[in-house]
C-alpha cells in the first residue's frame, strides 16, 4: 500500500493508523534515505502509543526506550557495520520484550514477520510511504 504525506501532520496520521493496529511484539523496519522521515514517523508512532517523552534519533546510542500503551524500542543502526556487530551488542533481546521495535537502517539478518515501511522523499515536504499490504491493507 502506498500513502502520500504532505507534511508532518500527515506522517503522524499514517503512524497513528499503524499504531492503532499494534498489539506488542511487532518489529517495524523503516527504510529510506537520510532525511526521508524515518525518525519523524517514529515520533508520530510514539505519540499515538501514548509516549510523553520527546523522541530523538538514537544514532549514537543504538537504541532508546520509551513507555506508553506499549513500550517502544527505537533503534538506529546507521553506525553499525553488520549483523555480527548487532548480535555482539545483544540488541536482539529487545525483540522478545513484548513491546514494539522500530529499526532504522536495519542490520538484523533474521527478523521474523517484520512490518516493512519504505519512505521516499518526493521533494519539499512530500513523502511516499510504502507499507506491507498484508499488515496494513484495509
Amino acid at each position: 500500500m502506498k500513502i502520500l504525506s504532505k507534511g508532518i501532520e500527515d506522517t503522524y496520521a499514517i503512524a497513528k493508523k499503524v499504531a492503532d493496529k499494534l498489539k506488542g511484539g511487532e518489529v517495524i523496519l523503516l527504510s529510506g534515505d537520510l532525511g526521508a522521515g524515518k525518525t519523524t514517523f517514529t515520533k508520530g508512532l510514539a505519540l499515538a502509543l501514548g509516549v510523553s517523552e520527546t523522541v530523538t534519533s538514537p544514532t549514537f546510542t543504538y537504541v532508546k526506550e520509551y513507555c506508553g500503551r506499549l513500550n517502544l524500542y527505537h533503534f538506529d543502526m546507521y553506525r553499525v557495520a553488520d549483523a555480527d556487530e548487532v548480535y555482539e551488542l545483544g540488541l536482539e533481546e529487545y525483540f522478545y520484550k513484548g513491546g514494539v521495535v522500530v529499526v532504522e537502517w536495519n542490520k538484523f539478518d533474521n527478523v521474523r514477520n517484520p512490518i516493512r515501511i519504505d519512505i521516499k522523499s518526493l521533494g519539499d515536504n512530500l513523502r511516499e510511504f510504502e507499507i506491507d499490504d498484508e499488515y496494513f491493507g484495509d
